[in-house]
């Protein structure tokens, strides 16, 4: 997409957001056409991105919103999104919150734990409501992703595990003003294997299998998304393997009549359709490397700093031929602040445009002030 990135829109300032609209209705297009016949529901994940341009896209592409702060909900609503296709997850949800959630009659809460599933009741007794949950179960499953964005095992902070589900299944069909509508499961972002997806699929049988036994039916299951991108070739392979992974639900979940799947993707829906641009500032040299110095810092992206994960990294004015090897960095003071280590680039100087693409997911949404910096602009082309 960095192709379509002209000078005059370079014109407004670096750094910015870049966003090709065009291959966002691709994305779209793709997943409900994968979709299309099946039982199922796709949620948009807010906290990937939440530009309000990006937003309209989705919403007319009738997806649903899969949210986790209460101006989340709020952003969802303006947008457009339909309530009755909104799921609030998230292990600490004030009570504003889970009253805004009420009030705006979403469809319902991945309740994280007994205390919460409790407060739920309170508040929604007190509205004279009745208000819907999943119960988020953690499956114990290694989904081989970042340690920072594994969720779905015992060691983490999320879901309430196996041995413990019985009794706060239990808990829920005893509330007056619960409506449990199914269980949710969440293992991961940025997973490339559909072996965990597989496992998850076993996990989830086995536990419908045992309380359909017990008289026990859920309306929907939840099996989260994470599903992972091509940081290395986005040109190669600019849309998500959607076809791969919704084929593992649709061969490996036993459903029951009129039982539904919800997913929530967020990454694998934004993260290609975007490129943080930004000018060169400086090339250094020292003793034993040369240095590429940004406008852009970790302020405007973060994801190399804190999951030291890579991006692939353009030069869109150099007319070079021949490459040098680089570290680009920006002018956080901070020694985290390196976007790239031994990046192959084409002879770079002062005043080159460069474009850090796949950055459409967990960029602008995660972009801070720190050192009083200015938040990053967004442009769009398509």
């Amino acid at each position: 997409m960095y192709h379509k990135i002209s000078n005059q829109l370079c014109q407004c300032g670096t750094p910015f957001y870049c966003y090709d609209l065009s291959l966002l209705r691709s994305t779209l297009g793709a997943i409900n056409l994968e979709i299309e016949g099946y039982p199922f529901v796709v949620h948009y994940a807010l906290k990937a991105n939440a530009n309000p341009v990006i937003l309209r896209e989705i919403v007319n592409a009738g997806v649903g919103a899969d949210l986790v702060s209460g101006n989340e909900i709020m952003a969802a609503i303006e947008a457009g999104f339909d309530p009755n296709k909104m799921a609030y997850a998230g292990v600490g949800k004030t009570d504003w919150e889970i009253e805004t959630g009420i009030d705006k009659d979403i469809y319902c809460f991945n309740v994280e734990s007994v205390p919460e599933m409790e407060v739920i009741n309170e508040i929604a007794a007190r509205k004279g409501k009745t208000m819907g949950i999943a119960i988020r179960v953690n499956p114990n499953i290694d989904a081989h992703t970042h340690r920072y964005i594994t969720t779905g095992t015992n060691e983490d902070k999320f879901g309430i595990d196996i041995p413990m589900l019985d009794e706060v299944v239990e808990k829920a069909m005893n509330l007056s003003n619960i409506h449990l509508r199914g269980l949710h499961f969440h293992i991961g972002s940025q997973i490339t294997s559909l072996e965990p997806y597989k496992m998850l699929c076993e996990k989830v049988n086995k536990l419908v299998d045992h309380y359909e036994k017990n008289g026990v039916n859920f309306e929907m299951i939840d099996v989260g998304g994470g599903l992972g991108i091509d940081y290395e070739k986005p040109e190669e392979n600019p849309i998500a393997p959607f076809h791969d992974f919704f084929a593992v639900f649709k061969n490996g979940l036993k459903l029951r009549e009129g039982q539904k799947v919800h997913f929530e993707l967020g990454r694998s829906i934004v993260a290609q359709c975007g490129a943080l641009i930004s000018r060169v500032v400086f090339v250094k040299e020292n003793s034993v490397k040369k240095f590429v110095i940004l406008d852009a810092g970790m302020t405007d992206l973060l994801r190399p700093a804190l999951y030291d994960a890579h991006h692939k990294i353009v030069n869109l004015t150099s007319q070079e031929s021949d490459m040098e090897t680089y570290d680009v960095v920006g002018p956080i003071c901070e020694s985290s602040d390196v976007f790239a280590c031994d990046e192959q680039l084409p002879i770079t100087r002062r005043g080159d445009l460069i474009a850090i693409l796949s950055a459409g997911a967990y960029g602008e949404s995660m972009a801070s002030s720190y050192n009083m910096r200015n938040l990053p602009g967004s442009q769009f082309v398509g």
